[in-house]
C-alpha cells in the first residue's frame, strides 16, 4: 500500500507495509503515482514491476507529464532500487499475525490508580465530571491501591518493567496515599524482580517545593495540564467559584520544568471549537519557556458548544500544518521544542503487536477506582458495562478482556486500507465507543486530525534531515 501527498514543499511517499518513507523529486513521486494505480492488481512474486507496466508508466511520463527521457530512466531506476530493497511496493505481512489476535496470552503491565475521584478544578469539558466518573466523589485508600499493585505484580507474569500513572479527578488531593503507595511499590521491587515507573498527572493547584521534590526523585513522567494562553485555559480551566486557574499554576509549572532539567514532563492541553487557533496555544507553551508539550482535541458529546465538529476540519488541519512550519524553524533556530503528536520513530518505533493493538486497553492497561474496581481504562470508568473486576477477584468478565484483545487495526473495517494505521494502531477504542458504539469502530473526526498529524511529523523529519546532510 502506497500513501503520497505534498506538504510543505516535500514530496512524500510511503510503503505503509513496510514503513519506509521516501522523499523524492517530481519525476518519482509521479511515477509511482502511476504504478500505485495499477499495481495492486499484479503481483510481483519478488521479480520486480513488470516490463509492461514499467513501459506503459515511461510512455506517460513523457507525453502526459513532459519528463525528459533521462529523468523518467532515472526515475524508474531509483523505483526497482527502492522495490528490490523491499522498501516500496511490499506486501502486508501483518495480516496473518493477528488471526489468532484473541488467543494470543497477555500479561497485566501498567494501571491507572484514580486515586481520587475529587478535583479542586470544574473544567467545562471534564469526561470525569469534576473527578466524580459518573459516581461519588471518593478517594483512594492506601489499602485499596496497595492491593491494586499486588494485582499488578501477580498479573505481570514475567515482565519486569511495570507503570503506575497516578490519576483523577486531582491527585495531589490524595498525596499522602500517592507518597505511602510509592514507597510501598519500591519496597517489592527487590523481591518480586519488578521495576515501577510511576507517573503523576496533575492540574497544579496544589503544587509545591516538596511534591516537586519528591517527584523529582520518584517519578518518571509528571503531565501537567495547561490549555494554553490565559483566556483560553480560564474559560474551560477555572475554580468551582469560576475563577480562572492560569496565573497561580503557570508559574508553578514553569518552576517545576525547570527543576527536571526541562525532561520526563509534558504540558498537556486541551484544544475546543473555541480556540480552534491552538497552534497560538502549543507556541504560547514554547513561549513560557516549556520544552515538551501536548495539545489535543476535546473529547464531548456533539451537543456541546465547545465541540469538535466535522466542519471545524479544514481549519483544525491547517493548523497542524502552520504549527509544523514554525516547529521546523524553531528547530532550525535552536530553540526548538517537543509536540508530542511530531515525535515519530522511523527506524524502530513500537513492537508488532503495539503496532497493531495500540495502549492493551482492557487487556495489558488498566484503570482502578477508588474503591478498586478495574475498567479498561480512564475513559470506561463509571460505565457498568465496561467493569471488568476488581483488585480483590481479579478480572472476572474475561468475556470482556477478551473482546478488548480483538481491538486491532485489522478488525476495525475503517482501519484496514488506512495508510495512518500502523502510526495509530487504530485510535482510542474509548472515542471509538462514544462516537461509533463499538470498541472497534472509529472516531473518524479524530482520525482525520490523527492522518494529518502523521503527515506533518513524516515531513518534518524530513525537512530537519535535509539540513544534517
Amino acid at each position: 500500500m502506497i500513501h503520497q501527498y505534498r506538504n510543505n514543499g516535500y514530496n512524500i511517499v510511503m510503503d505503509v507495509n513496510s514503513g519506509a518513507v521516501h522523499a523524492v523529486d517530481d519525476v518519482v513521486y509521479d511515477a509511482v503515482a502511476l504504478l500505485a494505480a495499477e499495481m495492486p492488481e499484479i503481483d510481483m512474486d519478488g521479480a520486480g514491476i513488470p516490463a509492461e507496466l514499467c513501459g506503459r508508466t515511461e510512455k506517460r511520463l513523457a507525453e502526459e507529464y513532459g519528463y525528459s527521457a533521462q529523468d523518467i530512466a532515472d526515475a524508474m531506476d531509483d523505483i526497482r532500487e527502492l522495490v528490490g530493497a523491499e522498501q516500496l511496493f511490499t506486501k502486508d505481512i501483518y495480516h496473518d499475525y493477528v488471526i489468532d489476535f484473541k488467543k494470543r496470552k497477555t500479561v497485566v503491565k501498567a494501571l491507572c490508580l484514580h486515586i481520587a475521584h475529587d478535583c479542586n478544578l470544574a473544567c467545562r469539558y471534564c469526561f470525569a465530571e469534576e473527578g466524580e466518573y459518573h459516581g461519588r466523589r471518593a478517594l483512594m485508600s492506601f489499602e485499596v491501591g496497595k492491593k491494586a499493585l499486588d494485582f499488578l505484580i501477580a498479573n505481570s507474569g514475567n515482565r519486569k518493567h511495570l507503570e503506575v500513572d497516578f490519576f483523577g479527578g486531582e491527585p495531589l488531593m490524595n498525596w499522602d496515599v500517592v507518597k505511602r503507595l510509592v514507597e510501598y511499590g519500591r519496597s517489592q521491587e527487590a523481591e518480586y524482580n519488578k521495576q515501577f515507573r510511576f507517573t503523576l498527572t496533575t492540574n497544579g493547584v496544589l503544587l509545591n517545593d516538596e511534591i516537586m521534590e519528591f517527584c523529582n526523585r520518584e517519578m518518571s513522567n509528571v503531565v501537567l495540564s495547561l490549555d494554553g494562553r490565559k483566556e483560553v485555559n480560564d474559560r474551560m480551566r477555572p475554580f468551582r467559584k469560576g475563577a480562572g486557574s492560569y496565573d497561580i499554576i503557570v508559574p508553578k509549572f514553569q518552576k517545576f520544568a525547570e527543576s527536571r532539567g526541562q525532561m520526563n514532563y509534558y504540558v498537556r492541553g486541551t484544544f475546543t471549537r473555541y480556540n480552534l487557533d491552538f497552534a497560538s496555544d502549543v507556541l504560547h507553551f514554547a513561549d513560557l519557556g516549556f520544552k515538551q508539550m501536548s495539545v489535543e482535541p476535546v473529547v464531548a458529546s456533539p451537543d456541546e458548544p465547545y465541540a469538535i465538529r466535522r466542519e471545524d476540519l479544514p481549519q483544525i488541519l491547517a493548523e497542524y500544518d502552520r504549527l509544523a512550519v514554525e516547529y521546523i524553524k524553531r528547530k532550525k533556530e535552536g530553540r526548538g521544542f517537543n509536540f508530542f503528536h511530531f515525535m515519530i520513530d522511523l527506524n524502530q518505533g513500537p513492537c508488532v503487536a503495539k503496532r497493531l493493538s495500540g495502549c492493551g486497553s482492557g487487556t495489558e492497561y488498566l484503570a482502578v477506582t477508588p474503591w478498586g474496581d478495574l475498567y479498561p481504562c480512564h475513559q470506561f470508568v463509571g460505565q457498568e458495562q465496561f467493569l471488568l473486576g476488581n483488585v480483590d477477584e481479579g478480572i472476572t468478565n474475561t468475556e470482556l478482556r477478551d473482546e478488548f484483545k480483538l481491538v486491532n487495526v485489522y478488525a476495525k473495517d475503517k482501519c484496514r486500507d488506512c495508510f495512518a494505521r500502523f502510526y495509530c494502531s487504530g485510535g482510542c477504542a474509548a472515542n471509538a465507543w462514544n462516537y461509533d458504539g463499538s470498541i472497534t469502530g472509529a472516531y473518524e473526526i479524530g482520525c482525520e486530525m490523527q492522518k494529518k498529524r502523521i503527515e506533518c511529523a513524516i515531513m518534518i523529519k524530513a525537512a530537519l534531515a535535509e539540513d544534517e546532510e
